[in-house]
């Protein structure tokens, strides 16, 4: 055996130079040049976008653009990919078409990178002055084609979607001269100062591309707008467009809550670092969803009846305090691995549970503290979110920070075992983190600090200052520390970045509530089930039924998951009856004196019986007060 040992290595040795040779078969061939890296210099002269967006029974957007060459030789035009608030590459490339470019008004061929589908490079004739540039947006015409940007009677323009820009320079150091060509008759509304207007068109202030990206339009056929501060020095105003015109009328209760956020956030952050703020809402079924942050605006939808019907809305009360918040949290304030010289260096998102989760947290405390949502409806909601994340299987095997990848990984799609896959977890299980953290703040300071310190400190900047200043995890532990000592690297790591088996409801307990289930809903739970139209039972059988009987969702480890039910499967019958929510819960709680229940289903083209052994009846969330403790979270969501 030693021999042979001693025999093999000789023969190894001996044999080296043969493994130094190519072995047989392809070789790769080589990339492409890299694309130029940005350069933080102005780039000389102005380009000017023309935007046609007439068209609105086909949704065809006609695009037009001159830009001024730079330098001599190859030119790389970038169409916007990394879209700040996406977290992942999503510019709608596919919808780019007719893509012609003209060098001093003479026709010249563009090359897609083969690596960057995103490029385009362009060789122009030496001498040549300008690249005159055209394109159609073909924005979808069907919801299955993707987000539905323009309706006959409104539309959402993103000019991300609307323009190329030459790679190498910073986009703040791009100038844009952009003119707008609506509808007759159509209002708009932007971030954007208009140097002229006539009629239905628009020409605007020439802005850096990176501020015209994030200055989107919302523009209608039937438009009103609110005075959120009147007389304020920092304009802030809310700018309706609606499929019907009765759509738009708010009470003056409704316009005085919506104040009330405006007069909370200055509470919370102490300053607008910001030179104005515009809320771009469609109440609408018909243009796309979307609740999407800028630093001067936000893009927002909300089903029909948000103003009429306000007290039916629940589900749709937190989008605007959760965009507003991340004027502060996210947008003045970012993750330096979240900012990016231009639109096609990728983003990391490892500290999204800051500029997602702590947003989360701020988004239903001054929903709550401005009258979105009563204190009790807040709680509602609070105990809605403990609920997911003690029964979310997934924290077994996969920490919050690892989710910060979803939006690359899934792009946001549905997931067939959601509670145990997770799926963008920074959201929620970190406004419960944050929550932890406020209320062990008040709890160690007997009641002189809190979170809101933080905020203030950390978000917080000058009136009219909107430079972003971009931040670290050492930096938020620093500035943690500097309200309250304590060991928060190791808080935060432990919550965030290790696998948490134990779900973050300490800042339940320590706001003097604790998290328990009882046979009937909430008044809140009821509403979301009614806004999404679907059968809850997550906490019982641990499935979730949609219209009709299909099946949505269906826990990990449930007793649904252990008869077998998954996502598309449609439930036809209960107990021999044809399929009914009352019916559903009705063998629920009869199911509690040892009756299974008994589902007819289908799944595709098969069909079966199903029997689930469950005894525990119906269970929903709630919160319920721990006697002698104080009352930390109704002092937290309460007016400040």
């Amino acid at each position: 055996m030693k021999f042979s040992l001693l025999a093999a290595a000789a023969a190894l040795v001996l044999g080296a130079p043969a493994f130094a040779q190519p072995s047989p078969g392809p070789q790769p061939t080589p990339l492409p040049a890299p694309i130029p890296a940005p350069r933080d210099i102005p780039y000389p002269g102005v380009i000017k976008l023309e935007v046609d967006a007439t068209d609105t029974v086909r949704r065809i957007v006609r695009v037009k653009q001159v830009i001024p060459i730079a330098e001599p030789g190859r030119v790389t035009l970038l169409y916007p990919a990394w879209l700040p608030g996406n977290h992942a590459p999503r510019g709608p490339i596919e919808k780019v078409a007719g893509l012609s470019v003209k060098a001093d008004g003479r026709p010249v061929a563009w090359r897609r990178d083969t690596v960057d589908v995103y490029a385009f490079h362009v060789d122009p004739p030496a001498g040549a002055r300008q690249l005159e540039v055209e394109f159609q947006f073909l924005s979808p015409t069907a919801p299955n084609q993707g987000r539905v940007v323009v309706t006959p009677e409104m539309m959402n323009l993103q000019w991300n979607a609307l323009a190329l820009y030459p790679a190498g320079w910073f986009t703040r150091r791009i100038a844009f001269e952009t003119t707008l060509k609506l509808p007759p008759g159509w209002s708009y509304a932007a971030a954007l100062d208009a140097a002229q207007a006539q009629e239905n068109l628009i020409r605007f202030q020439p802005v850096d591309f990176e501020t015209l990206v994030d200055s989107p339009l919302f523009a209608g056929r039937y438009a009103r707008l609110y005075d959120l501060d009147p007389g304020g020095k920092i304009p802030v105003r809310l700018h309706v467009v609606a499929d019907r015109p009765e759509e738009l009328a708010a009470t003056p209760a409704i316009v005085e809550i919506h104040r009330n956020l405006v007069r909370q956030a200055d509470r919370l952050f102490g300053s607008r670092p910001f030179d104005r703020y515009e809320f771009l809402l469609a109440i609408t079924d018909r243009l796309g969803s979307i609740g999407l942050e800028h630093h001067r605006s936000s893009e927002n939808q909300v089903e029909p009846g948000y103003f009429i019907d306000w007290n039916s809305a629940q589900a749709d009360r937190n989008l605007l305090p959760h965009e507003y918040a991340h004027a502060w949290v996210g947008k003045y304030r970012r993750p330096a691995d979240l900012w990016t010289p231009d639109f096609n260096v990728p983003m990391r998102g490892q500290l999204l549970w800051v500029y997602e989760g702590q947003d989360q947290y701020w988004g239903y405390v001054l929903g709550g503290r401005s009258g979105f949502l009563s204190v009790a409806q807040s709680l509602e909601a609070l105990a809605s979110t403990a609920a997911v994340y003690e029964t979310r299987a997934g924290r077994r095997w996969r920490a919050v920070e690892d989710t910060t990848q979803d939006p690359v990984i899934n792009d946001r799609r549905p997931q067939p075992w959601l509670s145990w896959q997770r799926s963008e977890d920074y959201y929620s299980e970190g406004q419960l983190v944050w929550l932890d953290a406020d209320t062990l703040i008040r709890e160690r300071s007997r009641g002189r600090r809190s979170l809101d310190d933080f905020a203030r400190a950390f978000f917080g900047g000058k009136d009219g200052d909107r430079t972003p200043r971009a931040f670290t995890f050492d930096d938020v532990v620093a500035a943690l520390n500097a309200v309250e000592p304590y060991d928060w690297a190791g808080f935060l790591k432990a919550r965030l970045q290790d696998v948490a088996p134990r779900p973050p409801l300490d800042g339940l307990t320590r706001g003097g509530w604790k998290l328990v289930y009882a046979e009937a809903p909430t008044d809140y739970f009821r509403s979301v089930e009614t806004f999404y139209k679907r059968t809850d039972l997550s906490y019982s059988l641990g499935l979730v039924v949609g219209r009709e009987g299909e099946v949505t969702g269906v826990l990990w480890d449930s007793p649904a998951f252990d008869a077998g039910l998954t996502v598309s499967t449609r439930i036809l019958a209960v107990d021999g009856f044809a399929y009914t929510p009352d019916r559903l819960k009705a063998a629920v709680t009869a199911g509690k004196a040892g009756a299974p229940i008994r589902l007819t289903v289908r799944n595709g083209e098969h069909f079966g019986e199903v029997s689930i052994d469950y005894r525990g009846g119906l269970r929903y969330p709630r919160l319920e007060r721990t006697p002698g403790t104080p009352d930390l979270l109704t002092a937290i969501y309460s007016p400040k």
